[in-house]
């Protein structure tokens, strides 16, 4: 896929901690970060569309253009009380500073609200009243998910814009996000394949929306918007950052700085100009939590490990030491051709320059020549012992070990709390001394409703249920 020369600088290694259903990192403005400082961290392939699968976007439209869509349902808010049992607590799936996300029920032809139990499950994503920017991005996840269509992006049923009420209604995702899965104390590890089956359908979508006929970016690929259906099936969530890209000549728009950190790409918080390729940065840094089992961004850890890609990039063209970093948790379940390939993947995703990033439908393409090469199979293993330089085992031992098992995954649990970042801290954060090695505590927050724009990131509870994440 090229050579890719590191030129990125280093920005300070801010924590995000939210983990799935009940906390979610919100989005927020990146502008915060100084403009003298260049970051390989901070906030936020392809198969061609079938006849299926809608990607024509028009031009901008008026809210009233938007809001009449015949494709989306549109609720009266008494209709989402009755289908979330008046919103009550027991049908909470998660909160965060944009509002909060229920379980809902509704029947699967007329859309009318049904009985608890009876009909179709939904998730209701509530918007707290916040002013314009919240409006905003409701309206932005409306105009785009209510015209693209993909089975590798959440279905948006429908809306309600009732007086001062802002709520969306999506397909419900039973398997929560991957952060969930990834970082949740106690979640059952995901296998090899599993973990390759969601890049791949993660990467499906974006791609879709990179080669949609007006090009989407979704600026906000991140672990905590990947939701995963009864089957692992990945599908890209909530949408109130995505922008239209570039047209005719142009190489970039220029915006301002929205996103997470740990998953933005260098140079568009350095200089505020945006293209695809900022996606698959995000896209790399992904790859790096579904290798390592690490955060983007984890300041639980010491010094220079707290920002994934600057410690995971040394060793992701060198297949002698890569197993250093591999997720403990496969128990060495995992193919060694194929990890070494997600990680030169990976390594070209996160390259400094964004000219010598891959697009995401070669990207694509080659995660799923290792599906089809079966390296998506846990054999041949990887021997840790040896690759750990363990002492050989004495000649007179005859007793096979028995290989690690891994037990399947079980549903995601919505509700459990995480630790919020503070944007505003982590951009300005002395960095930790690298000779300093005792852990730290995972910094808390107190939730905080999202800020506007160039406003610090009230870290976004529901940092899985991005389907329903309310902005």
């Amino acid at each position: 896929m090229g050579n890719c020369i590191d030129t990125t600088a280093r920005v300070d290694h801010s924590m995000n901690n939210a983990a799935y259903p009940s906390k979610v990192t919100s989005k927020t403005s990146l502008s915060s970060v100084p403009s003298s400082i260049k970051s390989n961290s901070t906030r936020s392939t392809l198969t061609l569309p079938s006849m299926r699968d809608r990607s024509e976007l028009p031009t901008p439209r008026t809210e009233g253009e938007i809001l009449s869509s015949s494709n989306l349902k549109a609720f009266t808010f008494n209709d989402l009380k009755n289908a979330t049992k008046n919103f009550r607590p027991d049908s909470l799936l998660g909160e965060g500073g944009f509002g909060h996300v229920y379980k809902g029920w509704i029947d699967e032809h007329t859309l009318a609200p049904s009985r608890p139990g009876s009909g179709m499950v939904v998730a209701v994503k509530k918007l707290k009243p916040e002013g314009f920017q919240g409006h905003k991005e409701w309206l932005t996840e409306v105009d785009y998910l209510g015209q693209l269509h993909h089975k590798n992006l959440v279905k948006l049923i429908g809306y309600c814009s009732d007086g001062d009420n802002r709520l969306l209604v999506y397909e419900f995702m039973p398997k929560g996000s991957l952060e969930n899965h990834l970082f949740r104390r106690g979640a059952d590890p995901l296998s090899w394949a599993i973990r390759l089956k969601v890049a791949i359908g993660a990467a499906r979508g974006l791609s879709f929306l990179h080669d949609a006929e007006n090009q989407v970016i979704y600026r906000d690929f991140k672990a905590s918007n990947i939701l995963l259906d009864s089957e692992f099936n990945a599908k890209l969530s909530d949408f109130g950052l995505a922008k239209a890209g570039p047209t005719g000549d142009k190489t970039h728009v220029s915006t301002q700085v929205m996103g997470t950190h740990g998953y933005a790409a260098p140079e568009y918080i350095a200089t505020g100009r945006l293209s695809a390729k900022a996606d698959v940065y995000s896209f790399g840094v992904v790859l790096l939590e579904l290798l390592t089992g690490r955060r983007a961004l984890d300041k639980s850890k010491p010094g220079f490990e707290q920002n994934l890609v600057d410690w995971a990039r040394p060793h992701l063209g060198d297949k002698r030491r890569l197993y250093r970093i591999m997720d403990t948790k496969l128990g060495g379940q995992y193919p060694k051709k194929g990890a070494n390939a997600i990680a030169s993947i990976a390594l070209q995703c996160i390259c400094g320059d964004a000219k010598l990033r891959p697009p995401m439908s070669q990207v694509l393409e080659e995660l799923e020549q290792l599906q089809d090469a079966k390296y998506g199979s846990p054999s041949p293993l990887v021997d840790i012992r040896k690759a750990s330089h363990a002492a050989p085992k004495s000649p007179m031992s005859t007793t096979p070990k028995s290989p690690m098992r891994v037990q399947p995954l079980q549903d995601a649990k919505y509700g459990s709390p995480s630790p919020l970042v503070d944007i505003r801290k982590a951009s300005h954060a002395a960095p930790k001394s690298p000779m300093s090695t005792t852990p730290k505590s995972p910094m808390r927050v107190q939730p905080s409703p999202r800020r506007s724009l160039g406003t610090a990131a009230a870290a976004s509870p529901l940092a899985g249920y991005r389907t329903a994440q309310v902005h």
